[in-house]
């Protein structure tokens, strides 16, 4: 059986037992959404995201962690379609909340706002985002290090940012370095280092072209 054969079978378990608005209901319909979203089916994802949204602003309230959580995987995938404005009006009821929750300088609060700047890159708002990004990693280094992985993961973004800006010899240096921390902390087998060294590929490769 698959993996997203038997979520689907634990959500149709959950939902005979106990109901669609239920806490657990909701959470394996979410599971089910991040498998979907696994294997590139955004469009099965994307209604069950949503009704986890809906599901969660309802029973726990819109700046809960949960509801929160949900809102930022519902943007990414909107996002995904395009919709870069409705991503990103989700995306800061999102790093608002979170930082009502853990402080300015959360981890939670953190992810959020790198989320929050790549959008903003992608909407072409540079200056934002690029201050946006500069501000985040510098929280991330000094709470958690230069080789943590959410460090790593703005580093990434503002090498994707910096290219896009044209500073293409900076860009790569950049995604170099995340690319050699990744794979000497989590080996290079591990998909995030598979994923920087597929972005670092396509670097070189647009460079010599």
């Amino acid at each position: 059986m698959s993996e997203v054969a038997r979520l689907r079978a634990v959500l149709a378990e959950r939902r005979d037992r106990l109901g669609d608005a239920h806490a657990d209901t909701l959470a394996a319909m979410l599971d089910l959404a991040e498998a979907l979203w696994d294997e590139g089916r955004l469009a099965e994802a994307r209604p069950l995201e949503e009704a986890v949204v809906a599901g969660r602003r309802a029973l726990f309230g819109d700046g809960h962690p949960d509801t929160l959580k949900a809102i930022g995987k519902l943007a990414t995938t909107i996002g995904q379609y395009g919709d870069l404005a409705g991503a990103r009006r989700l995306q800061e009821e999102v790093l608002a909340g979170m930082r009502a929750l853990h402080g300015a300088d959360g981890r939670d609060a953190l992810r959020a706002a790198n989320n929050l700047a790549g959008t903003l890159a992608a909407l072409g708002e540079g200056e934002a985002a690029g201050a946006l990004l500069d501000a985040t990693i510098a929280a991330l280094v000094a709470r958690f290090g230069e080789d943590d992985g959410d460090t790593l993961a703005a580093l990434g973004n503002r090498a994707a940012f910096l290219w896009q800006v044209g500073e293409v010899e900076e860009a790569f240096a950049l995604q170099e370095r995340v690319c050699t921390a990744l794979s000497r902390t989590r080996g290079a087998a591990d998909i995030a280092t598979r994923r920087a060294a597929a972005v670092l590929d396509g670097m070189l490769r647009a460079a010599l072209s």
